[in-house]
């Protein structure tokens, strides 16, 4: 596929497909937009987790082993933390700290996001584009039966635990698309949803306005990766919060919520196809950097024949 590919994506599961197509795709025709209803100032500092993690993994600096944060990284900050009795429930590394100290500085002195983002990609060598999906605050808030949690407070401090009974994106009707989102949505010959939580990282997306209708104009097809295999989430809290939505953990439940906006659904080589999409299938399961080529070729192979013409 020679045209410009757009990824929806959040973080590490996103980041490992966006990795894949970086291998088989030149870099110039690919473009990831980037959740950003995690972000948060925690210590004062900007924090954007899923825009970091792509910018770790695209630049090889990602701990490997858990997909998110830096490999050798150094904890002296969070000691010194600790000893003055701050809040350590979300870990800032000394290396990851670099990063939101320079994006809080540069916000500071007026500049955007995507202008930030897109320098620090360009200062490791990640040649696509980064993008976040909007500039103004969008702020993902969980309600439990306790009350509402902030997002990172869910997903982190309470490891998911709680009950979710709504999910909720602060801003989002008010915000607009970061700027370069639509015209790379419309200038797309192909886009792609990864197999991130279609609830907590890709509906944040589809609930700025701007993002919704420019996928609703452009002339591209739309395909998604599941992030179910077997009936269970590959990664992260999406088997849990389905169930406790009252969803079925199937391929057919993510094909519904994706309904009238995805063209295509590539799914696991062993899983039953829902009705009512386009189906291929792979195995989706990515463990190495061979599994994420494949899959990112599955997932251009679907989108490939569902062009017209």
């Amino acid at each position: 596929m020679s045209g410009g590919v757009v990824v929806l994506t959040g973080g590490v599961g996103g980041a490992k497909l966006v990795l894949g197509l970086q291998q088989v795709m030149p870099a110039e025709g690919l473009t990831a937009i980037v959740n950003t209803g995690d972000d948060f100032r925690h210590l004062g500092l900007p924090v954007s987790p899923d825009i970091d993690t792509l910018l770790y993994t695209l630049s090889g600096k990602a701990n490997k082993a858990q997909g998110w944060g830096r490999e050798g990284e150094s904890w002296s900050f969070m000691a010194a933390l600790r000893e003055l009795g701050g809040e350590d429930w979300f870990a800032l590394g000394d290396h990851d700290l670099a990063l939101h100290v320079v994006r809080g500085m540069r916000l500071a002195r007026g500049d955007g996001l995507a202008a930030i983002t897109q320098d620090f990609a360009r200062a490791w060598g990640i040649g696509i584009g980064i993008m976040p999906m909007s500039e103004q605050p969008v702020a993902t808030h969980v309600r439990t039966p306790s009350g509402w949690l902030e997002f990172q407070r869910y997903f982190v401090e309470r490891r998911c635990e709680p009950v979710v009974e709504e999910i909720a994106f602060r801003g989002a009707s008010e915000a607009l698309p970061a700027p370069g989102v639509v015209e790379a949505i419309m200038a797309a010959e192909a886009i792609l949803i990864a197999p991130s939580n279609p609830f907590l990282s890709v509906d944040p997306l589809l609930a700025v306005p701007g993002i919704s209708t420019a996928l609703q104009a452009a002339s591209a097809p739309v395909v998604a990766v599941s992030p179910i295999i077997g009936g269970k989430a590959i990664k992260g809290p999406t088997a849990k919060l389905m169930a406790e939505m009252g969803l079925e953990v199937s391929n057919a439940a993510i094909a519904r919520h994706y309904a009238g906006l995805i063209d295509g659904l590539l799914i696991d080589a062993g899983d039953e196809a829902p009705e009512g999409v386009v189906v291929a299938r792979t195995d989706t399961m990515m463990r190495d950097d061979a599994d994420k080529v494949r899959v990112a070729r599955a997932a251009l192979d679907l989108a490939h024949g569902l062009m017209p013409g």
